[in-house]
């Protein structure tokens, strides 16, 4: 053990279920190891303004099976700034708080790799977010949850899309990668999916919707990431069709931020409760500026700055599942 006496905890970025079971998970670690914990509310802009409060094991009773984040979380664009960055270092000193564990995205991991490379404070990230967009993990926490949202909402479009014989363009959130879409469309029986991993090309869209009728299909799901490149967006995307194929009545539902919300499930619960622990032990063990994740059921750390730069690739063998899954 070194000299860490104060760990400070925060959410950062997009929210996402299972931010609290990680909060609750590094308080109760610090409970554990007689280490004391401080909770900072809105992320960076907390950290700026000095809004922190004492946690112990008693102050996270009951927050395992909530969404959101009881700490709150909002992006800073004073903290950017170097002024910004100098504040909130003032801030932790006076606190006395010598280490931190962030929360978040690759957002919120490029802003701790710049504050320690300017003030060497012990940093250590834990992801969180529904995306699954970072490099270093097969899974974020979030993640599990976003995907049972949405395979769930998609499984109730299916009931009115087949009673009425529609077309439903269904778009999953997913600006920069299709995990989301990717899974939930396979594991929905979606009769096609678009990703921005993939330009599946109008043309081909098309032809694999005319196949679909002529199978005898009365009604089809697509699911759409929205960073998909097919085409500019789902709505535009959706009149193509209907323009193209006058056969079809179609319609656009889009699943939006509910899928941020609800209560966790049990992997995410699980997978945040490992990864808080592991975080505390880290910096309680001199460790600094890498992130916790988990690999073949078995925490990992990489370097902050591979996790933010690496690439988290999506899995050729589900798109050629999802493939042969839409013949």
């Amino acid at each position: 053990m070194n000299n860490i006496k104060k760990i400070a905890v925060m959410t950062s970025g997009g929210d996402s279920p299972g931010m609290n079971a990680a909060i609750r998970s590094v308080v109760r670690a610090c409970a554990y190891y007689k280490t004391e914990c401080i909770g900072i509310y809105r992320g960076y802009q907390g950290m700026i303004d000095g809004d922190f409060v004492n946690l112990n094991a008693r102050s996270v009773n009951n927050i395992i099976n909530k969404g959101g984040t009881i700490l709150k979380s909002a992006r800073s664009t004073l903290f950017r700034t170097k002024a910004g960055r100098a504040l909130a270092y003032e801030h932790l000193q006076k606190s006395q708080i010598d280490a931190l564990v962030v929360i978040g995205g690759d957002g919120s991991f490029t802003g701790g790799v710049v504050f320690n490379k300017e003030y060497n404070f012990p940093i250590i990230g834990i992801p969180g977010t529904i995306d699954n967009d970072i490099f270093g993990t097969s899974h974020t926490i979030g993640y599990d949850t976003a995907l049972n949202t949405a395979v769930e909402a998609i499984d109730k479009i299916r009931d009115t899309a087949s009673s009425h014989k529609r077309l439903f363009f269904v778009e999953v959130m997913g600006r920069d990668a299709g995990f989301i879409a990717l899974n939930a469309g396979v594991g929905s029986g979606a009769e096609e999916i678009l990703i921005p991993e993939e330009n599946l090309g109008l043309d081909r869209l098309l032809q694999s919707l005319k196949k679909s009728k002529k199978s005898g299909k009365s009604s089809s799901i697509v699911v759409v990431a929205e960073g998909h490149k097919t085409g500019e967006n789902v709505y535009q995307l959706a009149k193509y069709v209907e323009d193209n194929l006058p056969e079809y009545e179609v319609r656009v539902s889009v699943l939006g931020h509910m899928q941020r919300g609800g209560s966790p499930s049990c992997f995410d619960r699980v997978l945040a409760s490992r990864l808080g622990v592991k975080a505390v032990e880290l910096l309680l063990e001199g460790k600094s500026n890498v992130m916790v994740g988990i690999k073949d059921n078995s925490v990992i750390i990489t370097d902050l700055e591979k996790a933010i730069k690496g690439n988290h690739e999506i899995s050729i063998e589900l798109l050629k599942v999802s493939d042969i899954m839409t013949t």
